[in-house]
């Protein structure tokens, strides 16, 4: 069967996304939560093979991507067509700013109009449009091989709609966790799922030594 199997990864937490903050294309480094988890989700890699990786070439999830890297020795690529969804002028503010400045913007948002496109940023159809075509190209670079892809969350939500077919419009009822491990496989017919958030690895209770607290 001429298949790609996809690891994808949703970069590790960051300051902002624990203030509801939007990021979109602002260049937002990881917490320290986020550093711990990107060296969590690379140790739960160890051992697979991994032809390489794939990363947005923004910060957060370039930092985790270096990370499983660094552990599993795979040779790492930026793909700025990995890049989360740019917000336009969303990005900065928290949502609830968003609801309160931007009434009628923040409804259309809320509906996921497939059309509404932030100012200065990009609409769902867009974003689905660019993440398909990336997601494509660096499949069939590596059929029978495995690739990881380390992106956004907005990414991975387009990610799961393409390979449960839903419509851009439909209700999220999936868990986009960071540095959870999602895999997918691609073929000619498009992608299927094959399992999504599993953070088993992020679930290490951490044992501190008390006479080093």
């Amino acid at each position: 069967m001429h298949a790609t199997r996809i690891v994808a990864i949703r970069h590790g937490e960051t300051a902002w996304n624990v203030d509801t903050r939007i990021q979109g294309h602002l260049d937002i480094p990881l917490n320290d939560t986020g550093l711990w988890q990107a060296a969590q989700v690379a140790q739960a890699l160890v051992g697979e093979p991994i032809a390489a990786i794939y990363s947005s070439d923004l910060q957060r999830a370039h930092a985790t991507a270096q990370a499983v890297a660094h552990t599993t020795g795979a040779p790492l690529k930026t793909e700025p067509g990995l890049r989360e969804r740019s917000f336009g002028h969303f990005q900065g503010r928290t949502f609830a700013e968003i609801e309160a400045e931007l009434p009628e913007d923040a409804l259309r948002w809320r509906k996921r109009d497939p059309h509404y496109t932030p100012e200065g940023g990009e609409s769902l159809v867009t974003l689905r449009d660019r993440i398909e075509r990336t997601v494509t190209a660096l499949a069939q670079q590596h059929v029978g091989e495995q690739v990881v892809m380390v992106a956004h969350g907005g990414v991975l939500d387009v990610l799961y709609r393409l390979a449960t077919r839903q419509d851009i419009q439909a209700p999220r009822t999936w868990q986009l966790a960071n540095a959870a491990i999602n895999r997918l496989l691609w073929t000619p017919d498009g992608l299927t799922l094959v399992g999504w958030a599993d953070t088993q690895h992020l679930d290490q209770i951490v044992v501190r030594d008390e006479n080093h607290a």
